[in-house]
């Protein structure tokens, strides 16, 4: 008896581990997710088409419950579940998935809308004629069978197809650490390449693309970036941009319409989740052009509405769809297959060369198995022939024995034992017959009526065609020329019935970017005391009190289109786009300036919107003493931040003031400078110079040497007063002189 310990298997987690997931991951890769290179199916695919083809399902019968075949599939082939299978099964027939659907269903399958299949207890099925081309040729032992999960039946390894469906419906499977996305094409343009192929097979990729220029989607839509196909269809791999396509009308009241009629291929299945994207944005007023959006597709055709406000630049708006919704989408490409239990990346000449060896295969061994069905045929023919003019010696032999074996044994083996002939010369003449097997059992199930004149020169001529098929048979099976020649032709045959016109557009259009469309009004930008910035319309100021605006120390009117502009101490102007400030309610405190430019600590002296510093004169005057006059033409740029002035070091502005054109010209300004030590100095606005915003200026007023200009400003001649530091001096008491005097001590309170 065994210790318990004898039966311990001892193992290496990490390593159990490893195989375990290896294992996992190739049944995953091989019997699940990736399609095979030959006849482009992956496995559940396949067992579902074997299944209704041994359910006697051809295009012909009548459709069958889904819930039959799923449950056929499930029981005998594909052990994983019902749902994967039926989910496999309505894919199969998507023709805005697929472009030859192999399977017809009947019933509620779901639509590109998004709607999801009815129950499978619901909906019935039967095999399309796409799939009969892959099916076709099953009872001629073309392809190899192996057991099912359970060896208690056969499944085909591959089936036969005849037509290149894997590049013609395309597919897409994720894997353990790889996926396949192989986008659909045109059937007409891959069997024209096929055939291209098989013409001449030094042909380059690029030779092939003059057949098969890009991939063809059900949906249709515009491929934006054609030029990268070259490189896909190289390399197996790249990304390409599927754009709708649509169409501009007239609507009610001078708007248009943007119609949508065809739909990026990735977005089937989906289409009305675009729909409520579209809706979703035009109630969120992210594009305010949008008047309306509705879904008006039929069984016609896609057409999605657009209805866009009167006066609006559609081209733009649809540079906005395109960036914000799947109007525009990218399709990642891997042509990724198995090929003999291995995952491989092809290219596109990769991939017909694969179908095109396949089809070396199938060819030959049909051929091989109609040449072995003719010669067996011709054996029992001939035989048939030479058993009539034997008839009277074959009818003693059945009427003299006693048993079919007897008589069978005599026709092939000419042993007469025990058999009783009429004559020695019948038992002599029987006993030379050398019928093979076949022949013999064919004489015994003749009927009689196979005697008639008629019959047996049928039997000639059966006889001369079947020859005729043999000699045919095996010069194609000698000759590879003449193997392909079939190949084409049946091809051929294959284009006429299933080509059709291309529905993707291949183009190379540039992205260009939505410029949001403004509508130009004016605002008002009100800054508080701690530099907490909002922008208010002029309705919502007119409705405020003059109390409730004396909490903000500047108040600038300017356009939603406009820049703000600030002026700082330290010799720097910053800008500010108005669409860039906060659009708040009075009530709202809004942002720190700080936050809107990078102004950080530096002392902000005005605020001007540049519209109005355009047509304006800024009038600069420094700590030290110097002086200018600058046109607001200098500050157009931009750029976040310029440099206003020449400043020494150590020198700052001490004030800056915002002059119109007219009044200087006028000469009824004058300017009033105030010294730390409290001195001030009054003159002209003529006397200052208009200078470029490089120059340091001129000289306003002789300091003492601890002294510094504190303040600077500009009043009129007719005004009794200026406002300093909250109050109100006496401008009439500042002594005029010319600039650059020493100032004078006075008393202006």
């Amino acid at each position: 008896m065994s210790r318990k310990s004898d039966n311990i298997i001892q193992l290496d987690f990490s390593e159990e581990m490893k195989n375990s997931y290896r294992d996992y991951a190739m049944s995953v890769i091989i019997a699940r997710a990736l399609p095979d290179v030959r006849d482009g199916l992956k496995p559940v695919q396949r067992r579902i088409l074997y299944s209704m083809s041994e359910l006697g399902l051809d295009p012909k019968k009548p459709h069958r419950k889904s819930a039959r075949i799923v449950g056929d599939t499930m029981g005998k082939y594909h052990p994983h579940g019902d749902s994967s299978i039926y989910d496999a099964l309505v894919h199969m027939t998507e023709d805005y998935s697929l472009q030859i659907p192999l399977v017809d269903g009947h019933g509620n399958f779901g639509s590109i809308d998004g709607d999801g299949a009815a129950a499978m207890r619901y909906t019935e099925a039967r095999l399309s004629e796409g799939a009969m081309t892959l099916l076709d040729n099953l009872e001629k032992d073309l392809v190899d069978f192996g057991p099912n999960f359970d060896e208690s039946e056969k499944e085909p390894l591959v089936l036969p197809a005849m037509i290149p469906n894997l590049l013609i419906n395309g597919t897409t499977g994720i894997a353990v650490g790889m996926a396949t996305n192989i986008p659909p094409h045109n059937p007409g343009e891959v069997i024209d390449g096929v055939i291209a192929y098989i013409d001449n097979p030094a042909i380059s990729v690029e030779g092939l693309m003059h057949y098969i220029p890009g991939p063809d989607f059900p949906t249709g839509g515009t491929i934006t970036n054609s030029e990268v196909i070259p490189s896909i269809y190289e390399t197996g791999e790249g990304r390409i941009k599927i754009r709708a396509k649509h169409e501009i009308e007239p609507s009610d009241n001078g708007r248009k319409n943007i119609v949508i009629t065809e739909i990026p291929y990735t977005v089937a299945g989906n289409k009305t989740k675009l729909v409520e994207s579209l809706v979703g944005l035009m109630k969120d007023k992210v594009f305010d052009e949008i008047f309306d959006v509705r879904d008006e597709s039929s069984k016609e055709g896609i057409r999605i509405v657009i209805e866009v406000k009167k006066d609006r630049d559609i081209n733009n708006l649809l540079n906005g769809l395109y960036k914000k919704t799947a109007l525009e989408d990218t399709y990642g490409v891997n042509l990724l297959a198995v090929k003999e239990q291995q995952p491989i990346v092809f290219n596109l000449k990769s991939l017909i060369r694969e179908f095109v060896n396949f089809q070396g295969e199938l060819y030959t061994k049909e051929f091989e198995h109609l040449l072995e069905k003719a010669q067996k045929r011709l054996e029992i023919v001939n035989g048939l022939i030479r058993a009539t003019d034997l008839i009277d010696l074959i009818i003693e032999i059945l009427r003299g024995s006693s048993s079919i074996k007897q008589a069978k044994s005599c026709l092939i083996e000419g042993n007469v034992t025990d058999i009783n002939f009429k004559s020695e010369a019948s038992r002599k003449k029987a006993s030379k017959l050398d019928f093979t097997e076949r022949q013999a059992d064919a004489i015994l199930a003749m009927p009689l009526s196979k005697l008639i004149g008629l019959e047996i020169l049928k039997l000639h001529d059966e006889s001369n065609d079947l020859q005729a098929s043999i000699a045919e048979y095996k010069n194609i099976l000698s000759n590879e020329k003449e193997l392909f020649k079939v190949i084409k032709g049946r091809l051929k045959d294959f284009r006429k019935k299933f080509a059709k016109d291309r529905s993707t557009l291949l183009a190379n259009m540039q992205t260009t970017d939505y410029v949001e469309e403004v509508k130009i009004e004016d605002i008002y930008v009100l800054i508080d005391k701690f530099g907490y910035t909002k922008s208010v319309d002029v309705a919502t100021v007119a409705r405020v009190s003059e109390e409730a605006l004396k909490d903000y120390v500047h108040i600038v009117r300017m356009k939603n289109n406009d820049r703000l502009c600030l002026f700082t101490a330290q010799g720097n102007m910053y800008q500010v786009k108005a669409e860039k400030i906060p659009k708040c309610k009075m009530k709202d405190k809004g942002t720190l300036i700080h936050n809107l430019c990078k102004v950080d600590k530096e002392d902000i002296l005005v605020y001007v919107s540049f519209e109005e510093l355009f047509e304006s004169q800024l009038l600069f005057t420094t700590k030290s003493g110097f002086i200018k006059r600058v046109s607001g033409i200098e500050f157009e740029t931009n750029r976040a931040c310029i440099t206003t002035t020449k400043l020494e070091e150590g020198d700052m502005i001490a004030g800056i003031s915002k002059l119109s054109g007219h009044e200087v010209t006028a000469g009824n300004l004058k300017v009033i400078l105030l010294t730390d030590n409290g001195a001030s100095l009054g003159f002209s606005i003529l006397e200052v110079s208009e200078f470029k915003k490089s120059s340091r200026g001129v000289k306003a007023i002789e300091l003492d040497k601890n002294d510094s200009v504190a303040y600077a400003t500009v009043v009129r001649e007719s005004d009794e007063t200026f406002c300093y530091n909250g109050k109100d001096l006496s401008a009439k008491k500042v002594r005029m002189r010319k600039r650059g005097s020493k100032g004078q001590k006075a008393n202006l309170g």
